[in-house]
C-alpha cells in the first residue's frame, strides 16, 4: 500500500515501480498492466498510468498490446553505465577534493564507521544503503549540479547488480577499504588521488560483477 506523503502520489507510484524493476522485483520480460499494479499498489489507475509512461520515457520499460514489458537494465546497459561512471564519478570525487569543508568531511567519516559496523554484521541492507549516500554526498559535495544529476539515477538504475555485490562479504569489505581510501584523498584535499581512488573503485566494483555473471 503506498503511503500519503507530501510528494505526489504519482511520484510515489514511480518510484516504487522503478525500485521493483531496478531491484529485480519485476524481471526482464514480465509484462506490467495498469489494473495489476493499481491492486497491488492500493492506488487507482490514473497515478499508475502516469507512472508507467515515465517509466516508458526512461526507457526501463517498453508499451506493448497486453501492457508494458519490462526492459531493465540488460549487459549492455550496465556496460554502458559503468564506462560513464568510470569517467566521470573520478572527476566528481576530484571537484570534491578541491571544495570539501569539515563539515562535510565529518558526514563522510559517519558514514564510513556506519559502513564498518555494518560489514562486520554482514547486513547487506544497511551497507547498501550506506554506499549510495557515500557516493550521492560525494555527488553534491562536487558542487556541480550535471555531474549529481548526471551520475544519481545511473547510480540507482544498477541497484540489483550493487546489492548482489554488497551480499559478497568479500567484496564489501574491499569496499570498505576503498572507501576509506577516497575519503583519505579528500581529507588531505589531494584531487588527483581523489580521482583515481574512485575511478579504481568503481572498476573494482565492475570486474566484481562481471566475475559473478560470468
Amino acid at each position: 500500500m503506498i503511503e500519503h506523503k507530501t510528494i505526489s502520489l504519482a511520484d510515489q507510484v514511480y518510484e516504487k515501480i522503478e525500485t521493483d524493476i531496478l531491484s529485480g522485483k519485476y524481471e526482464r520480460g514480465e509484462v506490467l498492466t495498469e489494473l495489476k499494479l493499481s491492486e497491488t499498489l492500493g492506488v487507482s489507475r490514473t497515478p499508475v498510468r502516469e507512472a508507467l509512461r515515465r517509466l516508458v520515457d526512461d526507457h526501463i520499460i517498453e508499451e506493448g498490446t497486453r501492457g508494458c514489458t519490462v526492459l531493465g537494465i540488460s549487459q549492455d546497459d550496465l556496460k554502458d553505465i559503468y564506462e560513464i561512471r568510470c569517467e566521470i564519478e573520478g572527476v566528481a570525487a576530484q571537484r570534491a577534493a578541491s571544495r570539501i569543508t569539515e563539515e562535510e568531511i565529518a558526514k563522510l567519516k559517519e558514514l564510513i564507521d556506519l559502513q564498518e559496523f555494518y560489514c562486520a554484521k554482514n547486513d547487506a541492507d544497511h551497507i547498501k544503503s550506506v554506499d549510495n549516500e557515500f557516493h550521492y554526498l560525494i555527488y553534491r559535495f562536487s558542487g556541480s549540479n550535471v555531474l549529481y544529476t548526471t551520475l544519481m539515477p545511473l547510480h540507482k538504475k544498477i541497484q540489483k547488480y550493487r546489492k548482489a555485490s554488497v551480499e559478497n562479504k568479500t567484496r564489501s569489505s574491499q569496499s570498505y577499504e576503498e572507501h576509506k581510501a577516497i575519503l583519505e584523498a579528500l581529507i588531505n584535499k589531494n584531487p588527483q588521488l581523489a580521482k583515481e581512488k574512485m575511478t579504481q573503485h568503481v572498476k573494482n566494483a565492475y570486474n566484481h560483477i562481471l566475475d559473478k555473471e560470468n
